[in-house]
């Protein structure tokens, strides 16, 4: 893509999400468990219409052939409002599933799943984590006790999934399964014989549709057809969508703090108290200030680490990395607009305090601050080990 013709779908971008997208943000079929699905659908086909559906895709599955660099201003353009990457299509956690099907799936498989998520008519469902009570994995994928055992040319899958974002509602879903002393995902329709959502979690965030899931697996049989990729290479897999994934959620929720800080500067230069506007305070001045550092900084990592996934380096180290910093940085905004807006920041008379939540569970989702920064010390030990001089 030129860069005149990106520019031109940027533009389209923002004029979709500011005149189409923001007025559905107040829309009644937005619950405490995420938009339904006939909101996303409508979201969907306005986005069909203005031709804005999943456009970071390679052409043969509708999209644009984008790189990870001019995704990075997509998904922050789309991000403006917490609507937007799901009208677009390029929400989690399908997005990641997408990318990960266009690397793995067989072909069969990519005409099955991949071809009908890509164009935005199904959902679908990322089968990892599970429930702490029951000492299941979370962070730590080798805690894994869902188990897949093969029977003639099926496999038969028992388990528990927790925070299974999307599942109420979705067609299919990557199931992460231990095979032995390793594991495996497989491609699972959700109407199988044996699967059962058992409630959705409450959470502080609620812009998924079909929430966050328990999910039980009670004899689900697969045939070997649906196993993604190879067999025990489950954990391999979840690298090279995870990677990605961690990016590409720094940059939509990017969009979402520049939104909040938009409201935040407005309400700040509006708003008079003591005699002058609030702007004029040092308190919050100062605070608007830092915003727009944190904004900058954030922006230049993701597009940093854009750069090298886009080198064809896989780019593990530097996603922790990112999703560290950004996932920080993007907390810190919208707790400082929250502040700025004093009563009205924790209404939900804007949308500020909505992005507030969000992002305070995007420090978690996709690996914890912590986990990164442990994972990212065992790197450097690795390195250097012992070599100080």
């Amino acid at each position: 893509m030129t860069r005149d013709s990106l520019d031109e779908l940027l533009a389209r971008t923002d004029a979709f999400i500011r005149d189409v997208v923001i007025p559905f943000e107040t829309d009644p079929r937005m619950g405490g468990h995420g938009p339904s699905d006939a909101l996303v659908e409508d979201l969907r086909a306005r986005a069909r219409s203005a031709g804005l559906i999943a456009p970071h895709l390679p052409p043969e599955l509708g999209g644009q052939g984008l790189d990870h660099a001019a995704t990075a201003r997509l998904f922050r353009s789309a991000g403006y409002s917490p609507l937007g990457p799901l009208a677009m299509n390029l929400a989690a956690p399908d997005e990641g599933n997408m990318h990960l099907l266009a690397r793995v799936a067989t072909p069969a498989q990519i005409d099955r799943f991949l071809r009908p998520l890509a164009a935005g008519t199904t959902r679908s469902a990322f089968l990892m984590t599970e429930p702490a009570d029951e000492d299941g994995a979370g962070s730590d994928p080798s805690m894994l006790r869902t188990v897949a055992r093969p029977d003639g040319d099926h496999w038969i899958i028992d388990g528990r999934k927790s925070f299974a974002t999307g599942a109420e509602g979705a067609a299919f879903s990557i199931v992460m399964a231990r095979t032995g002393e390793s594991a495996t995902m497989f491609l699972v329709d959700m109407d199988s014989p044996g699967i059962t959502v058992e409630r959705l979690l409450d959470t502080i965030d609620g812009t998924m549709p079909g929430g966050h899931a328990v999910v039980r697996l009670d004899g689900v049989r697969v045939p070997a057809t649906r196993i993604l990729g190879e067999v025990d290479q489950g954990f391999r897999y979840a690298q090279v969508r995870l990677a990605p994934a961690r990016l590409t959620h720094c940059m939509r929720w990017w969009g979402s703090a520049r939104r909040a800080h938009d409201i935040a500067r407005g309400y700040a230069v509006k708003r008079q108290a003591f005699g002058k506007p609030l702007i004029d305070h040092e308190g919050v001045g100062f605070m608007l200030a830092d915003n727009l550092i944190d904004l900058k900084q954030s922006e230049l990592m993701i597009d940093w680490c854009a750069g090298v996934l886009d080198s064809g380096a896989p780019g593990i180290i530097e996603s922790s990395m990112t999703k560290v910093a950004v996932s920080e940085a993007l907390w810190r905004i919208a707790d400082r607009c929250v502040q700025v807006m004093g009563g009205t920041g924790v209404s939900g008379d804007t949308v500020v305090e909505q992005i507030f939540r969000e992002i305070r569970a995007f420090r978690i989702y996709d690996g914890p601050t912590e986990v990164h920064k442990w994972s990212l010390a065992k790197a450097i030990g690795r390195a250097h080990p012992g070599d100080v001089p």
